[in-house]
Parts: C-alpha cells; structure tokens; sequence
C-alpha cells in the first residue's frame, strides 16, 4: 500500500484528493504502529541511534497504544484542521504575488568560478537567469560554515538568535567535543531481565537549532512546503509540508559517517593512514574467500552491550559474470572490481524477534595478490526508518518505495575515505554524483507535485567536489606538488552538470512561479593549516600537563586546566575557559574576561605565516560584535576569520595541540570556507527582478514569505529583497 502513496500539495488537477492522501498516511502509520508489535514475541521495528547513544526499543507498550490512540485522534480532528488551514491559506493567496516558491540551493558554488564559467559561456542557463531576473552576491554567516549558515537561511536570522555556531562545540563539563545540533539520549527507565535489558521509556532526540523556520511560519498560515536535505533539519521540523532531514543524521553506528575497509594485509598496509573517519579490519584468507562481518551498532538490548554484526563472505567468482561473489544477509550480489553495488539491505539481529535494518553500497578494489573492499557508512534504510528521519515519518518510505533505496547519512559523500587513500578520486565522483542522481529525482519529484506553495532543495555536490579537488585547479597547492594534476577539470565540469540542473528546474516552472538559486558561502584554497592551541601555548594562554609542547591525547585531554586561560576546539572558535562556566575555569567571567579577550583578539591579527610571509588572519572577532540575541553566550568567545590559503589546522579543530603553529595541508581535502565571511560571499540567481544593493542568507526567509502573502515574523532580521 505504501508503494502507491503519493504526497501531493493543495492542487485541484491532481485526481486524488488530499483528504484522501491525508488519510491514508494515517492508517499506514497506525498500521505500522499495530504490526510492530507481536503477542508472540516482540517484533519492533523502530529503534533510536544517535551519537553515544547506541540502539532502544522505540517504545513499551503503554507508548504503543498511547500512539495508536493519538493518531485516531488526529483523524476525527482532520476535518477541522483541513477547514482552518484552508481559511488561513485562502487569505495568505489573497496577498500572495506569486502560487509557488522554488529554492535550489547549491552548497558552496564559489562567485569568482560562477563568474569565469558564465564569461566563458558555460552555464547558459544560470545566464538566463542572470539575464531575465537577478545575479548578485548573497552575504553568509559570521563564520561561514554550512550548519551556521543554513541555519540563518532556515530562521532569518543571526547565529545568536538559532544557536548553531560551528560543526561541534565543546562540552564545558568535560571539554570533549560535541555536536553543536542535536542531542540523543538513551531511555531513562529500563529493565534488566536476564542478559537482556528492556527499555520502558523512549530515547530523546532534541533538535539545537532555536527560532522558527520559515516553513513552519508558512504552514500556520496554511501553506504547504516540500523541504528537502536542507542542512540543520534533523531532528525534522513539524510542520504543514514534507521535509527529508540532512545534515546531523547519523549511521547505525551513531556517528557522523564511518566508513568500513576490510583488507587481508594488516603489518604494513599503508593504504589507510589512520582510523579518523573509518575503521580498518583485517580479515584472513583462505585460499580465494574471504570470511569477514559487517560491523554494526553496539546492542543495548544486552547487558552486556556486544557489537552486531551481519557475517558475509566474498570468493573469486569461477563462473558468470563480475570478479567475485558476496554472501550476505541471505543475499547473492556480484562484484566489480573498480565499480560499486547498488544499495545493499541489511538487518541486525539484537534479540529475538528484534532487527535494525540498514543500507550500504560496496566497492571491491582488488582481489588479486590482496584483498581490499569498501564499504560506506552502513546508513539508515529509508524505508524502515530506525528513527525519524522525515516529516511525516512515512515520507521517506514513500521515497524509497517510488525510486529505490537513497543515500540517508547526513554528510553522506564519503571525504574521508578519499583523504585515507581508500577511494580514489574517480571513485568518489561516482559516489558523489549517484546520490546527486538520488537527490535529483526526489526535487523532480516535488517540483510536479507542489504546484502552491514551496519547494526547497539542496544539493551537496558542489560543496564536496570543491572541497576535494581544490588542488588541481591550483597549482600552489600543498597537496599537488610533486604530483600529476590528473582531474583539473572535475570542478569546471561540475558547474556545467549544476547548470543543466538548473535547466531542469526552470523547465518545470510556470509563470507564476519564482525560482532562486543560491550558495550558502564560496570557496577557496586551504594551503596552510593554522594550530591554535600550539600558538595559545606559545603565548601562555594554554598549559599542557607535565610542561609538554604537544599533546599526545585526544580532545584536550592532557590540558592542564588549573593554569590554562583559553583554548581552541572547532573550526573558527576560541572559548576562555572562564570560572562558573567552565567545570574548571579560571578566569572571571567580568573585566578579566573582557582584558583576556582583547588582548589575544590584538596579538592574533598581526600573526603572520612565516614560511610564505602572509597575514594568516583576516580579523579576530569578539563574539559580542559578531552576534545578537539570547543565544550569545554559547557562541566562542572569539571567532577566528582567516585569510585566504588559511583555515584552522586539523588537530586544533579536534582540541588537539600540534608541535607547530603552521603546517602544510596535504590532505585531498584542499579546498574550504571556513575562513572571514567577507571573503566567501555565496551566489543568488533568480528569475525575478530583485531589489537594489546588497542580499544576505538571512534575507531570503522573508523574501519568501512576501512572495506568499505571509506577513514577516518580528524576531527575523532579515528584509524582504523584493
């Protein structure tokens, strides 16, 4: 039944009314609700993982019924909804200057490459744009970084009023980094029965991110909004529309994306630098099988908290087709060498009657002389959705029932397998550009169906692909020296593939429809990594134990607090490490505070690189005049807004300390934002004639909401560009 589903918008022409959508949504979920539960033994199919915080039962039975009761509820409340949403949506029409607002947003698409491509007559239809309607630069985030800005994009507002500051922040009870977005908690109450251990209360997921977004304001003024992998939406916003989360879901291992390689050579290998963003697993060889597991979440429904884990085998294939044969989870696939599976389901078993299912892609290097294989991040199965990863839970089995299995992880182009020299970069770029196909056919999709209200999307591509493949469009680069520049046309070539999207787009536009297509921040080299923590040391700011240089632990672990004043963890942040604040602080939070920071904000804007001799800072900003509104004071104490070539080093970004200030970046990943926002302003195109003067992110939550006929809230900041 689910198969046949479709989500539609409020439109006359479609032969199924919404009622009658509406309706069905409702009883699949109850349905869903009544069969994940058996008499005979427990048969649930919803579990919660998040970071740290392993896997739970979605529910008891008590949770169950209550849900089941609630969504009948909701049912004979229909009617009086779908008649006040109607009214409030009638009046917003009434105002409204257009029927449908269209957002295409491609991640970090840099001004200066838009400019050159379009002078060389390579995105005709970004120039039609240009032509018909509006180019212009769109002011970013204080820093710019993706959650912070999308965030802004998302509420219309300063970073001090949606509390998102950087990727991770600092825990201040323990100094440990920590996602600055979400936050998911095990069950309070459990019960141990045996080797087994029941959850009597569901985990928490709470989603960080403060103020409003514009789609929900849309919604109370009944307004349907189709919003899709638009960064900083996970937990999903409640809402009138659908919405696929992106950035922040994790895999079922609860973290952030860790990718899997199984190799038969252990002494030696270099193959994989180091374990950051995957694990490494040796696995033995008999003759020509390989014998291994997929690795999965750790199993709270045990005392004793194994891993699970689904067993496979590979062997040479003898006879047919492809270079070998995979066994796994009852299942035959073929394998290339050189080329990856389709989406491959896969379950764990954690009690009886009790399975996580997951997906995941394989790609086999080699099975000669050596045995490598890949797998990505084991992501959760859109289809059964282990935890809610749309709104309504149901949206994202709709998808994957209309166009396959699809790519779920919130940074889910795999970087860091590229930087271990585990992917190739061709490889990648299939990656990459299979979940941009995804992604495509989803937009699509919306774009036929919301034919009143808005449609959002962004596409990660052009963020990853830059970020990557910096260094063979310039020649100074770190990364590249010594080597052949063997892709220096992947990222012109990706402009030209967002431009036919764009194509796409406006194809399925009407006249009374507006259309921007926006980044979130430019681009530009990362050359030279900046070691905050080791210059904090250097001047006396931060102390390490036993009067060591560097640091040998992870996470700020060998700092010693007792005489430390600040130090640095993030990409753009220094906090001071500040009494009543800090579990260990020891500046006062008043006048010394206020000294401490200006001091180091005047010494760290005159540093300079000494190898190239650059001003490796552009502006040392105190937080104060960087932001506004109640969520200030868990912004860093400075923002830290680099040149151009600079970004902050890879161990400080972790709270590590290095043995020098300045180094090489030599990583794949040559390419970055995270530097003053004054030097990566994104792109706005759109079809319509805009205003005079300046456009930052923050404006177009407002702008739309004009569009639409739905008055400006009064805590956005932004203006209408109209």
């Amino acid at each position: 039944m689910a198969a046949k589903l479709s989500i539609v918008s409020e439109k006359h022409r479609d032969h199924r009314s919404r009622r009658q959508v509406v309706l069905c949504l409702m009883l699949w979920s109850i349905a869903r609700l009544l069969t994940a539960i058996r008499c005979d033994g427990v048969e649930v199919d919803c579990a919660y993982i998040g970071p740290g915080a392993g896997i739970a039962l979605v529910s008891s039975f008590f949770a169950v019924f209550f849900a089941v009761i609630a969504a009948l509820g909701a049912i004979m409340a229909w009617p009086i909804r779908r008649v006040w949403r109607t009214v409030r949506g009638r009046k917003a029409l009434r105002a409204a200057k257009v029927k449908r607002v269209v957002i295409l947003g491609l991640d970090g698409l840099e001004p200066a490459l838009t400019d050159r491509f379009l002078e060389e007559g390579r995105l005709p239809n970004l120039a039609r744009l240009a032509e018909q309607g509006t180019y212009k630069r769109l002011g970013t985030t204080c820093p710019p970084l993706s959650p912070v800005a999308w965030s802004s994009f998302t509420t219309g507002t300063n970073p001090g009023k949606h509390n998102i500051f950087d990727f991770i922040t600092r825990n201040p009870v323990d100094y440990r980094p920590k996602i600055s977005s979400v936050r998911i908690a095990e069950p309070r109450r459990k019960l141990k029965l045996g080797r087994f251990v029941v959850p009597l209360s569901k985990p928490s997921i709470t989603g960080l991110r403060k103020s409003k977004p514009f789609w929900s304001v849309l919604g109370e003024a009944g307004i349907f909004s189709a919003v899709l992998r638009v960064p900083i939406t996970f937990p999903p916003d409640r809402f009138h529309g659908v919405q696929l989360s992106a950035m922040c879901v994790p895999d079922l291992l609860g973290s952030q994306g860790t990718f899997l390689f199984y190799t038969d050579n252990g002494a030696g290998d270099m193959t994989m630098d180091s374990d950051v963003g995957g694990t490494r697993i040796v696995v033995q060889r008999r003759g020509d099988r390989i014998d291994a597991a997929l690795k999965g979440p750790f199993n709270t429904l045990r005392a004793d908290q194994p891993e699970a884990v689904v067993p496979f085998s590979v062997e040479v294939a003898k006879h047919g087709p492809g270079d070998a044969v995979m066994r796994i989870d009852g299942q035959r696939l073929v394998l290339e060498v050189g080329r990856f599976t389709d989406w491959v389901r896969v379950s764990y078993r954690l009690a009886p009657g009790v399975r996580v299912r997951g997906v995941c892609r394989f790609y086999l290097k080699r099975f000669d002389d050596r045995f490598e294989l890949y797998c990505t991040p084991v992501q959760i199965d859109p289809d059964k959705p282990v935890m809610p990863i749309s709104h309504p839970t149901v949206y994202s089995s709709y998808l994957a029932r209309q166009q396959g299995t699809f790519a779920t992880l919130g940074l889910a182009e795999d970087t860091w397998s590229l930087s271990e020299r585990i992917m190739s970069e061709d490889a990648f770029l299939e990656q990459v550009y299979g979940i941009q196909t995804e992604r495509e056919m989803m937009f699509l999709d919306s774009l036929d169906r919301v034919r009143r209200g808005l449609v959002a999307c962004v596409f990660d591509a052009p963020d990853r692909i830059q970020h990557m493949f910096w260094r063979f469009i310039d020649e100074d680069h770190p990364a590249l020296r010594g080597k052949e520049n063997t892709h220096a046309e992947v990222i012109r070539d990706m402009y030209v593939r967002m431009d036919e999207l764009v194509g796409k787009t406006i194809d399925k536009l009407d006249d009374d429809s507006t259309l921007f297509v926006m980044s979130d921040h430019g681009f530009k080299p990362f050359r030279r990594g900046v070691d905050l923590n080791a210059w904090l040391v250097e001047n006396g700011y931060l102390k390490l134990k036993n009067g060591a240089v560097h640091s040998g632990g992870l996470y700020l672990s060998d700092v010693d607090w007792t005489a430390t004043t600040a130090y640095a963890i993030g990409l753009t942040g220094i906090f001071i490490n500040v009494k009543g604040r800090e579990a260990q602080g020891i500046v006062d939070s008043g006048d010394e505070r206020q000294e401490l920071v200006k001091r180091i904000t005047s010494q760290l804007s005159k540093l300079k690189d000494p190898q190239t001799g650059e001003v490796a800072i552009y502006e040392v900003i105190p937080r104060n005049d960087a932001y506004t509104g109640p969520y200030v004071d868990a912004a860093p104490d400075l923002i830290i807004g680099y040149n151009v070539g600079f970004r902050v080093s890879w161990d400080a970004a972790v709270g590590n300390t290095g043995e020098q200030v300045f180094s090489d970046n030599t990583k794949a990943w040559s390419g970055d934002h995270c530097i003053h926002p004054a030097l990566v302003p994104g792109v706005l195109f759109s079809n319509r004639k805009l205003s005079d003067g300046g456009a930052n992110i923050i404006d177009l939550a407002p702008t739309v909401l004009d569009l639409l006929g739905v008055a400006k809230p009064a805590y956005m900041e932004g203006e209408s560009l109209l």
